[in-house]
């Protein structure tokens, strides 16, 4: 359960999904067993396009197909580190999560919660959050352009290691 652990923020930006992917690819590898990723944005910001490139990095079988979880819910990959992809989009009650038996994918894979901002606190204080922020100018402006900020926040020492780790490059 969630307490609100302190975040730092990091601030990067994509100008397509190849470098969304680039990035997710990057933090991917650094990701091992408890590693928590929640991936925060409006709908069609990046959020599946980054969990691609997290399966990259976490040497995810070309020939799996990662897409999201919207109607499954939870997605399983395996890899250097077993990824679970889930999503929380058409979850209505935190009642529902229990069944996912989300907790339990903490001890043996690296996870990738999509939509975590609705359940925040299924996740553990100590995480990565990546929020993506779709149509973003570089001065500010909204753009159709497709550039995206990505906000990396880490909550804890793994958290703000990882979401270090990804702003260095």
């Amino acid at each position: 359960m969630s307490t609100g652990a302190r975040a730092e923020s990091f601030v990067l930006l994509a100008a397509s999904a190849v470098e969304m992917q680039a990035l997710g690819e990057r933090l991917g590898r650094l990701l091992r067993v408890g590693d928590v990723v929640g991936l925060l944005g409006s709908l069609g910001a990046g959020k599946t396009t980054f969990a691609q490139g997290l399966a990259r990095g976490l040497e995810v079988p070309t020939e799996r197909h990662v897409a999201s979880p919207t109607f499954a819910l939870v997605n399983q990959h395996p890899g250097r580190v077993p990824f679970v992809h889930v999503d929380l989009y058409r979850i209505n009650d935190v009642s529902e999560i229990a069944e996912l038996g989300l907790s339990e994918t903490y001890d043996y894979a690296a996870v990738a919660i999509e939509w975590l901002d609705r359940f925040p606190a299924v996740a553990p204080d100590d995480r990565l959050e990546v929020e993506i922020v779709a149509s973003f100018d570089p001065k500010g402006e909204t753009a159709g352009a497709g550039t995206r900020r990505i906000i990396a926040r880490g909550r804890g020492p793994r958290g703000l290691a990882l979401a270090e780790a990804l702003a260095a490059g």
